[in-house]
């Protein structure tokens, strides 16, 4: 199946992030890559997804919830490869268990100026979480029929490092907030999911 691409993203981007998508030309500022994986595994007869609270610290991503990844290095093969080493190194799942699916649409986040490359992919099995703690506070589990039902998109009033209390579309999942660059992923997930089903 196709991706629904970039059109996904602004549903869940604020207005101040697109008005300034639409401005800036992103090659010009010769953007760092990373890579992340959306992770999918059975849990009580159920699929779950992971994401990851960020610890807090002083930096533009402090507290935030996440994808599992992080920035491509040079020995890493390909951007696949990246978001596989960086899900075995954050939350301890390895790769030889993990079926990779397909890539997602690239993200690109102007505060820390890195192009975002998103898999998706899935294990057969519960994977035994192992969280890095300088990378990670907590693995969350998302149910997929949380994800997908339209009950948890809301709007908050965020204050971000480039914009002072703010509406943001965002989604509630766990009780935890997911915004920006994360949500705008999830929300081409979602889109992705729902078509299948729909097909």
């Amino acid at each position: 199946m196709s991706v629904p691409g970039e059109s996904s993203h602004f549903i869940m981007a604020p207005e101040i992030r697109k008005q300034e998508l639409y401005k800036i030309k992103i090659e010009e500022r010769n953007p760092r890559n990373a890579a992340v994986l959306m992770l999918f595994y059975p849990k009580d007869h159920q699929t779950y997804l992971a994401l990851i609270l960020r610890p807090t610290y002083e930096g533009v991503h402090s507290g935030q919830v996440a994808l599992p990844g992080g920035k491509v290095e040079e020995s890493d093969h390909s951007y696949e490869s990246a978001a596989l080493r960086e899900t075995w190194e954050e939350i301890g799942v390895p790769s030889n268990i993990i079926e990779v699916l397909k890539s997602l649409t690239k993200v690109y986040i102007p505060p820390s100026n890195f192009w975002v490359h998103p898999f998706l992919g899935y294990t057969q099995s519960l994977p035994n979480f192992v969280p890095q703690e300088e990378e990670v506070a907590k693995v969350i589990e998302v149910s997929l029929s949380q994800l997908l039902d339209d009950q948890y998109v809301i709007s908050k009033k965020l204050s971000t490092s480039y914009a002072e209390n703010i509406e943001v579309p965002s989604f509630e999942l766990n009780g935890y907030v997911v915004w920006g660059a994360t949500a705008m992923m999830l929300s081409e997930l979602k889109m992705l999911l729902k078509s299948a089903i729909e097909h």
